[in-house]
């Protein structure tokens, strides 16, 4: 028989299986509040075992039997307490020094999961390459969240050319049918609804909270792929600036993240350290040179986006300033424009035609100031402590139809204040058609259509702005509309026919005049050809080409040309109106 050893009884690691942790919750305790070993944290780390430590054993946390916190007992002794919630994401810290643990507590820092839905959509897109058709539809899964009102929040991209959209729950196994309420391209924000009351039964709507400072905590929550149930992501904010928004070709607020966002996180929920919603996952950066790079769109994006909806019933979109200017850091530069030593400010190069703006500003004049905020001569103005952001910011805070006051500089030194309406832009080369099928016309085999940045994408692929004509793509990025309507008008190919021999290899070339006249857009191309009563249809294209047909005979060649191809008509619905 070994001897008894006799001294003080030695200390037990509390981290060690043998601890004398309660490692299940007592059956009266809520079902929504876990305890356990992995739950505990100590603030203060296990002494090391070379070295014993002196003292009293520390206390080990116990949870009386048939103790619930609901209760209103108080757990004392305690450092810290890491509460998980089966429906909260990351963990809850509440401290337990003297204090009573409620529940209700512990849901303001642990955000709800199950306002985090799943997405399903089938999505029909249209077929710019043959625009009286559209493509095979397919189907994506991405991610939701509950907010106020019964609705639904996502990306518009998740939506994007959807003919059926449904809504799972977390934990459910039905799928309800959803109707879409707003899609708001540039924010590349959704707004859902379901009709059928059942799906809001036990589902909390999400909190906003506010702007979130650099390093703060945020957890991303969603569906990705890689699995079927919710998943969890954290990390920081490492950026907050002017980010270019991929699906709406825009440049609004956004947040950069280190935490993963992978397919299927898109509409999901970032949440911070409190449990409140700071932004809605929508994009990250693929790339061999970086990691982990997600970006976030804001609250103040999301709000002017949901204030946008409310004001006005449908979304209107972020209003534009119509100009193009230039920094203005060289100092030879700004003393040529007249600026004093503490004048700063950007100089306007151009100006759309089709702003309101253009009536009261001009090139060459240097922009001082928007609303009361100086601009400084890189275009930023000041953000936050110890933070710049470029003054498009100011103008995205605005909604079309608002006024804002600016202050410019003109050639003469003379400072001039004015107060203009701001407006949405519409590009020369739109980005989106706004979820409309393209338009077309056809005629004796020439399909007429508009060039836009989807028609591109769907000729020339994902990368069309390498591969792309290079007059068009100069009209995409560099030119402004001189009228509301104006469209640049293409043929986007030749249906071979005996009428049209000679002129088949015409491919996505601008059609710039038709008999003489200016074409302005599609509708005005379609309305001369149909109304021409000379005898030969003259076009005149881009690069110095002509297409010279009968004008009899091209109209009674497009039926049969139509029947061959069974194409339904010769031209779009919109046209006809």
């Amino acid at each position: 028989m070994a001897g008894r050893k006799r001294g003080r009884k030695p200390k037990s690691d509390p981290l060690s299986p043998a601890a004398d942790i309660p490692t299940s919750t007592s059956p009266h305790i809520d079902d929504d509040v876990v305890f356990s070993v992995s739950n505990v944290e100590l603030i203060d780390p296990p002494p090391s075992t070379s070295r014993p430590r002196r003292g009293r054993p520390r206390k080990i946390l116990k949870l009386p039997e048939n103790s619930n916190p609901q209760n209103g007992k108080t757990l004392k002794k305690a450092t810290r307490l890491v509460i998980d919630k089966p429906n909260g994401v990351g963990v809850g810290v509440a401290s337990l020094e003297g204090t009573t643990v409620n529940n209700a507590d512990v849901a303001r820092v642990v955000p709800a999961m199950d306002a985090v839905v799943k997405v399903f959509c089938v999505h029909t897109e249209p077929n710019y390459s043959l625009p009286w058709q559209r493509k095979r539809q397919y189907s994506s899964s991405s991610s939701g969240f509950v907010i106020k009102g019964r609705r639904v929040l996502t990306n518009a991209h998740s939506v994007e050319h959807y003919t059926q959209v449904k809504l799972k729950k977390r934990g459910s196994d039905t799928k309800y049918v959803a109707t879409v309420l707003a899609i708001g391209t540039e924010c590349d924000i959704a707004l859902l609804t379901v009709d059928d009351d059942e799906f809001w039964e036990g589902v909390s709507a999400v909190e906003f909270g506010d702007l979130p400072a650099l390093q703060d905590a945020v957890t991303v929550v969603g569906y990705p792929i890689g699995g079927d149930t919710i998943s969890v992501t954290s990390g920081v904010v490492s950026r907050i600036e002017i980010l270019s928004y991929v699906h709406g070709s825009t440049e609004l607020l956004g947040l950069q993240i280190d935490a993963a966002i992978n397919s299927g996180n898109s509409g999901g929920p970032a949440f911070n350290d409190k449990g409140n919603c700071v932004g809605i996952a929508f994009q990250s950066l693929k790339h061999e040179d970086v990691e982990n790079i997600g970006y976030v769109i804001p609250t103040p994006v999301i709000m002017h986006f949901i204030q946008d909806y409310e004001k006005n019933g449908a979304y209107t979109g972020f209003p534009i300033l119509g100009v193009e200017w230039q920094k203005m850091e060289n100092p030879d530069l700004r003393l040529s424009m007249g600026m004093k030593p503490d004048q700063k400010g950007v100089r306007i190069r151009r100006i759309d035609p089709t702003a309101p703006e253009s009536m009261l500003l001009m090139p060459s004049d240097v922009l001082l100031s928007f609303d009361g905020v100086d601009i400084a001569n890189d275009g930023t103005v000041p953000f936050r402590h110890g933070e710049r952001i470029g003054f498009s910011y100011l103008v995205s805070q605005k909604y079309s139809g608002d006024s804002a006051a600016v202050k410019v500089l003109r050639r003469n030194s003379e400072i001039l204040n004015f107060k203009i309406k701001l407006a949405t832009q519409m590009r020369l080369v739109p980005a989106h058609n706004k979820g409309r099928p393209p338009s077309y016309y056809i005629v004796a085999g020439f399909v007429f259509t508009t060039v836009s940045v989807p028609y591109l994408r769907s000729e020339y692929g994902k990368d069309y702005e390498y591969e792309a004509p290079v007059k068009l793509l100069d009209k995409l990025l560099h030119e402004f509309r001189q009228s509301p309507d104006e469209q640049i008008v293409v043929v986007s190919q030749v249906l071979v026919a005996d009428i049209n021999i000679g002129y088949e290899e015409i491919v996505n070339t601008q059609v710039l005049a038709f008999n003489g006249k200016p074409v302005k857009n599609l509708k005005s191309l379609a309305s001369m050809v149909e109304n021409c009563n000379d005898e030969f249809l003259k076009l005149d294209l881009e690069y110095q080409q002509v297409v010279v047909l009968q004008t009899k005979t091209a109209k009674s060649a497009t039926s049969d040309i139509l029947t061959t191809h069974c194409i339904p008509s010769a031209m779009s619905e919109d046209l006809r109106m």
